[in-house]
């Protein structure tokens, strides 16, 4: 941490200004943090630490990783030495080098956020008052998401290890490791300071006394405080600042810039000029290669497309984009379990291009022809055939498609195409349907299956799809709220910790080489060390005080 405090006051300077300058000296800090341009300076900065750049770098595009491929939304159709695999399968190293970007830049703008809150005071204008809260937020987040990277869920026991609590710019101040109910009650603490400070409406790109709120609402959700999730939701769904985007709109999410969409409460603005350069380094480019720019080699899973093809007109499956063979053929596939030479069990899709025969549709399999047929279900057509054992199997009537290494290329756009640049997105931190998806998971939990539906309803009428007039059998409120926020929060990295704080484990048995190798995971117990990522060792050689989380 003596390191990450050495380079701080340069570094957010010249990315908050973007321009050169000496490098400050304590007398320099001093008076240029005296008036409201070092505050404004210093803001910026700590915003350009956590934004990063759009070619992948930095503290979001990292933590993102974490979030989202440690789910089960997405398969890889592939090995990569980039270190991301090791969040994708489940084997943390304790050298990561992504997940040292992860803590190297949120401790650098946790004590930019120090520096202003120590050096400034409140109440003397509405300016000041302002930056103030928003490095309150910042701090809150970045803590928020530190402790939820690197310390269990809070509901595994709050006096588990989290992570440092600093709250000073000594370079001398080298904190031990707080508890995670230490780290949630700052998050707390900086974010109602936060709401209280901030009165000035600066645009969704900036924090603001909402933006405090709907974080408030994610937090107090994880912490199972369920009445203050639902204060904090009202808050924000009753200040009519924001409004869910229609039901067309909602598939072209990504291309809007975040100050042209009423949904978003809070994001990191890219800019096409300046923030991007080829795309090939973004988050978007892993999910689909789009005007030849990208790697497009993590997918949709068997396990989500399962799910959203529940409902063939949710319009959320506009932000899965199928890339089919030339020229088109139509094919049925499934996913089909087994298991390999040394008898461990696979999944694997099977592609069976199809023919007409007695206006009827068929497949070859093994030298044995089998019909396609239907069976009406309430809201699609579901389409089986009989397999050699006389038991249905499912599969999806459609064209044959492109394949890498066998795992058909289901990309993924919800991280791409903003303003029509092929990999440019604004990172969405926080928007409108997640806070109603907050208010109905806490709704759930309090038993008021009611109000949990209501809520629910509001974000699947907004998708086009048929409304729950009851909970199904076989489910609880709880499961179809979880379920929601799936399909609604799905590439957006919240899924992991959906899962791990509501005591669940990740059902991952699917196609995808995160179950390639000896003892894959094929379920993560949330018991699982491995659901926390280790301290990276770097941060330890500097700070040997950290104590490393258990094997």
């Amino acid at each position: 941490m003596k390191k990450i405090f050495l380079s701080f006051v340069t570094l957010t300077v010249l990315v908050g200004c973007n321009i050169d300058r000496t490098p400050y000296n304590s007398k320099e800090s001093d008076v240029v943090l005296g008036d409201a341009t070092g505050l404004r300076s210093i803001t910026l900065g700590n915003y350009a630490l956590l934004k990063g750049d759009a070619s992948g770098g930095g503290f979001f595009n990292n933590l993102y990783r974490v979030g989202e491929y440690g789910g089960d939304n997405i398969d890889i159709s592939g090995t990569t030495t980039d270190q991301f695999f090791y969040y994708y399968n489940y084997r943390s190293i304790k050298n990561n080098g992504r997940s040292n970007i992860i803590w190297n830049n949120g401790y650098k703008a946790i004590v930019g956020a120090n520096r202003a809150i120590i050096k400034f005071a409140e109440g003397k204008d509405t300016e000041t008052d302002q930056l103030l809260g928003e490095n309150y937020f910042l701090r809150a987040y970045v803590y928020f998401s530190l402790v939820n990277v690197f310390g269990k869920p809070y509901n595994q026991g709050t006096s588990n290890l989290g992570v440092p609590l600093k709250l000073s710019d000594d370079v001398n101040d080298l904190p031990a490791r707080a508890t995670v109910g230490a780290v949630y009650d700052q998050v707390v603490k900086d974010l109602q300071k936060a709401e209280q400070l901030m009165t000035v409406d600066k645009g969704n790109v900036y924090a603001s006394k909402e933006a405090a709120q709907a974080l408030l609402s994610r937090v107090y959700l994880y912490m199972e405080n369920n009445d203050k999730t639902i204060e904090y939701a009202d808050k924000v769904i009753n200040s009519g600042k924001y409004s869910l985007l229609s039901t067309t709109e909602l598939p072209l999410y990504s291309t809007k810039t975040p100050e042209n969409n009423q949904e978003t409460i809070f994001a990191f603005k890219y800019n096409k000029d300046g923030d991007y350069t080829d795309g090939w380094y973004t988050i978007g480019s892993m999910y689909a290669n789009i005007q030849n720019v990208g790697w497009g080699e993590m997918y949709a899973s068997a396990s989500y497309l399962d799910l959203i093809n529940q409902n063939p007109k949710d319009a959320r499956l506009k932000f899965i984009s199928p890339k089919y063979a030339d020229p088109k053929t139509q094919a049925v596939y499934w996913v089909q379990k087994g298991n390999n030479a040394s008898g461990a069990i696979t999944y694997n899709y099977k592609f069976q291009k199809t023919f007409q025969k007695n206006n009827a549709t068929y497949f070859t399999m093994d030298g044995v022809d089998y019909q396609v047929q239907t069976e009406v279900a309430p809201n699609k057509t579901n389409y089986y055939f009989v397999n050699s054992g006389g038991s249905k199997t499912y599969v999806t009537l459609d064209y044959d498609m492109d394949k890498r290494n066998g795992y058909p290329k289901f990309y993924i756009l919800k991280c791409s195409l903003q303003e029509g640049v092929p990999q440019l997105w604004s990172p969405v931190v926080v928007r409108l349907a997640e806070i109603y998806l907050n208010r109905a998971e806490a709704y759930a939990k309090k038993g008021n299956v009611g109000s949990a539906l209501v809520d629910v309803n509001i974000i699947r009428t907004r998708a086009g799809i048929p409304v729950y007039t009851s909970v199904a059998p076989g489910m609880t409120i709880l499961d179809i709220v979880l379920q929601e926020r799936r399909l609604e929060l799905a590439f957006e990295a919240q899924r992991k910790y959906d899962v791990f704080r509501n005591k669940l484990n990740m059902n991952r048995e699917y196609p995808g080489t995160h179950l390639n190798g000896d003892n894959p995971f094929y379920t993560v117990p949330y018991t699982n060390n491995r659901i926390i990522e280790y301290i990276p060792e770097q941060q330890i050689q500097i700070q040997p005080n950290l104590i490393q989380n258990p094997d």
